[in-house]
Order: structure tokens, then sequence, then C-alpha cells
């Protein structure tokens, strides 16, 4: 175990919060210590069809979350901190379970609070035998010194990009100066890539994917992440264009988040996406809005047997 590693706790700047909490003593930004928590283990079918297959992709949900989403589908792990803690050794072998049921990948899923452990699980578990591709499933808001950390432990970087207008970021997710972190962050995950790669089956085995999820009225501003995304990495990284978004009817701050994406509003991002000359991108179609797509979070695949 590389205890130098964990000593990152100690003085937390692992995410571009940079509290400086000693997570050892105290929870930091993220409400997590520096023992990993996790809500649930298990294959998941509703990724994109790159990363889910047939087979499903391994998902580990951790608990905590850098950000402050107020509209998040996760609230019940990334705000209300449901999830059991675990060792190091436990994810490592989890990892490995997860593998064992065919899983196409081991997807970490707001994982960026627990860098230090996870990469010292998948060291343990690559060790035990872990072959498969490890996808780093992200908001987004990443310090580049620690996506420095995860170079040659991630695969695939399935990432959000959810602001454009640093004044939606604030206001939706108390987060100031999103568009200049997560573009830089992407630039990073980029450089540690390169251009996506695929199996024969068609499953992503390394590149990225950028999220763009669709909110209420706010079509101006995925369309101008997508023209920035376009124009700086052309075809080289997938862009998956999402109309998932689930009204939370209790948001009284913000009314158009109780509203779900119209038809018309999405048809037009996908055809400003297309007259771009996008092609490698994914698109939903209509009725995704649905809160099946949300995973229960009831420790499944956490507890040892």
């Amino acid at each position: 175990m590389n205890y130098k590693m964990l000593d990152l706790y100690k003085d937390c700047i692992l995410c571009p919060r940079k509290c400086h909490t000693n997570r050892y003593q105290e929870y930091g930004y993220c409400k997590k210590s520096a023992t990993l928590k996790v809500a649930r283990s298990a294959l998941h079918f509703f990724e994109e069809p790159s990363i889910s297959g047939t087979n499903g992709s391994g998902t580990i949900f951790f608990s905590g979350c850098n950000l402050k989403c107020c509209y998040c589908q996760n609230r019940e792990i990334s705000h209300d901190g449901f999830g059991k803690e675990i060792t190091i050794e436990r994810l490592s072998q989890m990892m490995l379970e997860l593998q064992d049921k065919k899983a196409n990948n081991i997807n970490l899923v707001t994982p960026t609070h627990f860098v230090p452990s996870i990469i010292e699980a998948i060291k343990l578990a690559r060790r035990k035998g872990l072959s498969i591709p490890i996808v780093y499933n992200t908001s987004g808001y990443e310090s580049i010194e620690t996506l420095k950390l995860l170079d040659g432990y991630i695969d695939i970087y399935l990432t959000d990009f959810k602001y454009f207008d640093n004044e939606l970021g604030e206001k939706l997710s108390k987060c100031s100066n999103y568009f200049e972190i997560a573009s830089k962050a992407l630039e990073e995950m980029y450089r540690q890539t390169g251009k996506n790669k695929f199996n024969d089956n068609g499953i992503m085995i390394k590149g990225i994917i950028v999220r763009c999820l669709v909110l209420p009225t706010k079509s101006r501003d995925t369309k101008e992440i997508i023209k920035y995304l376009y124009q700086k990495y052309q075809d080289n990284i997938y862009l998956s264009i999402m109309n998932q978004y689930t009204p939370l009817y209790y948001i009284k701050d913000y009314p158009f988040l109780n509203e779900t994406v119209s038809k018309n509003e999405y048809n037009e991002i996908i055809d400003y996406a297309l007259d771009l000359g996008i092609t490698n991108a994914y698109m939903q179609e209509d009725g995704t809005c649905s809160e099946s797509f949300i995973p229960p979070f009831d420790l499944e695949g956490v507890i040892e047997k």
C-alpha cells in the first residue's frame, strides 16, 4: 500500500474546491472522510451503448460529491450520503467480482474525492487479474493534478460538460468557474487517452465520451457547449446529448427545473449538432425522461458474501 498516496487526504486538494481539510479527522467539502463509502456495485445497462453493450457496465457508485447540483438525480448518495464504508481491499474485490460477471468495464461513478484509495484498489485488483477497462465517470469538475495521478490507471473518461455559462453553474451547482475547470480537465483527459478505440464488438476500450445533459429552457447553453467541443476536438471524442432530465418538483428557486425538456427543444439541439458536422454522437429517443434510469441504491454488491 502506498501510504504517501493516502496522505493526500490529510490536506485535501483532490478537487478544485481545494478545501484543505484533513479528511482523517473531519469531512471535506464532498461531505466524506478518508474512508471509502459505496452505495452500489452492480451491472448497469443504461449507459451509452459502447459502455454498457449487452453485458452491462460494472458500475460502482461512490457516496458524496464535490459539486452541489440542486437537480442531482442521484441525490440520495451525492447529497444525503447513503452508502456503506469499505476498505481498499474490499473495493478491489468488488472490481474482480464485476469482471467475473462479464462486465465490459469497471465504471467508477462520482469517484473524484476517493482517487488515492481508488488507485490503490486498481493496483491491487490488477495484481489479482483485473484486465477490463476502467471508466472514470465524472461531473467534469476535476483538478489537473488529480487527473495526472490517474494517468495509466484510467482507460475511458465518461465526463459531463454541464455549463458554458458560469453564472448558470453558480446558481445550480454552487460553482462559479465550471467552464474554465472542465475545459482544462478535458484537455488533460484527452492527453491521456487520445482518440477513441473500440473492440470488435463495438465496446469502447479507450477514449472519451462527453455527456451534455439538456436542461429545460437552457438549449442555448447546450449549443454553446457542443460548438466548443466540436471546434476543439472534432470527432476525436464522442458526445452524448442527453434528454433524460427528470423534473424534481421540490426546487422552488428555479421553476424551469420542474419541467421536462420539450421534444422541440431537444430536436433543435440535435439539428444544430448535425449542422455543425458532428458524426460521433449519441442521441436519445423520446421517453427517456424516467426515474428508471436511476438505479436503486440498495448496497447491492457492496457487502461481502
